[in-house]
């Protein structure tokens, strides 16, 4: 069934739609650079070179854009089943271990990064690492 709109529901729609103050405009939004102070990378289902490039790239850019704080999720924390099975170690849960030895052992990494929040890495509650980065000079 159609209703034919009244000629003041007409006015109204019509005065509504030419009126460009009130209509939301996303291109302006996402034109706008965004000054983020935190980031984080997941890295469940990464192979340890992929993850170690990931980290790598991210820092360096993350540094370029005056990030401040980059969380780690590595995935080690207590739901993990490494404990439960004992074949594997928890001293070798990959990427928890790794990628902040690979970050210690790179200069032009550390020359950006402040600090590493190694107790996030030893605690076995937690399945994720922080890194707090410099300002760029």
């Amino acid at each position: 069934m159609k209703k034919k709109l009244s000629d003041k529901d007409q006015r109204d729609w019509n005065k509504f739609v030419n009126e460009k103050s009130h209509l939301f405009d996303k291109d302006e939004v996402s034109s706008q650079k965004v000054n983020k102070k935190e980031i984080s990378i997941d890295l469940h289902g990464y192979t340890l070179r992929d993850a170690n490039i990931a980290v790598n790239n991210l820092i360096v850019k993350s540094y370029n854009q005056n990030i401040k704080k980059i969380e780690v999720i590595t995935g080690k924390g207590m739901r993990s089943k490494v404990l439960e099975n004992p074949y594997k170690s928890k001293d070798l849960s990959i990427l928890k271990y790794s990628v902040p030895e690979y970050i210690n052992n790179n200069k032009s990494l550390m020359d950006k990064i402040k600090k590493i929040n190694l107790e996030d890495v030893n605690n076995l509650n937690r399945g994720s690492f922080s890194i707090y980065l410099r300002a760029k000079k």
